[in-house]
């Protein structure tokens, strides 16, 4: 009787290794490629960079990569190839920040200068992201900075509140969306920001801070936490109030989001451990200075805070925001409810 060859055997034994590598190397490869679109690091500040006219797809990864903005030009390269973008980028001068991932870097760059007749500031923006929006809306870098001095408006109400010595214009710029011409300048935008902001704080606002035990400044500092804290009206009412108890308590007010902005501030990748004046964990009272734009619902809500009797709240990992009125039930909350955000 004849001896089998081993040979088709072992044949495929060989392909079945080889497609295992191939799967594997395949596997890796897009791993990699996943991990790369990453942001480079939770630092939130701007850098600014140019990218010339007639520049490659590699030049521009290059550049971003070289500025700390993304974790490799390959990636950026086959990112921008295989979505079809390379004729899609454009030109200018851009305010990118390591926090950004790669795709939401490459839509700034794909957007170019003066691609909408609308400016929009948004709630919640921290005044560094706001020059940051500016500088992407195509305006030049030395405008924006220019138009973001408190100095230039002090003929405004708004500016009448906040102290006379204020570095920059954090909070007191209204959010909402503003028209443009190719003439436009970013001045004509802030100023209109601050004058609608001025509108807002009414004679029946004041009145209801005051009754608060706050002044107008007070108000927006308190309404700006409201906005980074929590989403819904009902929310911010019921923090307002958690806020306003444990101030009348004599409480730190314990805010994750002012230890965070403050962090920011100096330079420092954000942390709710980071030491400063904006650590409401450590420091009683408000905080120097509001930490972000505000909206009319968080003013009307620090202006007016619910009838409850809470004194802590954690936001949970499924958005839902848990009250609590002893810390025992507000530890046993968070750990029940608060599993990725907070860290258990």
């Amino acid at each position: 009787m004849p001896k089998r060859s081993r040979f088709p055997r072992r044949l495929l034994l060989v392909t079945g290794v080889l497609a295992l590598l191939l799967v594997s190397a395949v596997v890796g490869v897009r791993y990699a490629y996943n991990q790369n679109l990453r942001p480079v690091s939770q630092n939130p500040q701007t850098v600014i960079v140019t990218v010339e006219s007639g520049s490659s797809v590699q030049q521009i990864g290059t550049l971003l990569a070289n500025n700390g903005l993304i974790r490799n030009d390959w990636v950026f390269k086959w990112y921008v190839h295989s979505h079809e973008l390379s004729a899609s980028l454009k030109a200018g001068t851009y305010a990118l920040s390591p926090s950004q991932p790669l795709n939401e870097i490459v839509d700034t760059l794909t957007v170019g200068e003066v691609a909408t007749e609308l400016v929009t500031i948004l709630p919640g923006r921290r005044i560094d992201q706001v020059r940051a929006d500016l500088i992407n809306d195509g305006f030049s870098v030395s405008d924006v900075d220019a138009a973001l001095q408190p100095s230039a408006y002090r003929d405004l109400p708004i500016l009448s509140y906040a102290p006379k010595d204020i570095a920059s214009l954090e909070g007191l710029l209204f959010p909402e969306s503003y028209q443009r011409t190719n003439d436009s300048k970013p001045e004509q935008i802030i100023r209109a920001s601050l004058k609608d902001m001025g509108e807002q704080i009414t004679p029946t606002l004041q009145q209801q801070f005051a009754a608060q035990g706050l002044s107008v400044y007070q108000g927006i500092i308190l309404a700006s936490m409201l906005e980074r804290e929590v989403a819904s009206k009902e929310d911010r009412e019921q923090a307002a109030q958690v806020f306003l108890t444990r101030l009348e308590k004599g409480m730190t007010l314990g805010s994750d989001v002012t230890a965070l902005y403050g962090a920011v501030l100096d330079g420092k990748t954000p942390s709710v451990a980071y030491a400063s004046p904006y650590s409401t964990s450590r420091n009683k009272g408000l905080p120097p200075g509001p930490i972000s734009t505000v909206s009319k619902v968080s003013l009307t809500a620090a202006a007016n805070p619910s009838n409850t009797e809470w004194l802590y709240f954690v936001s949970g990992d499924d958005g839902t925001t848990y009250f609590s009125k002893t810390l025992e039930e507000h530890e046993a909350k968070t750990e029940q409810y608060c599993t990725t955000l907070c860290g258990n």
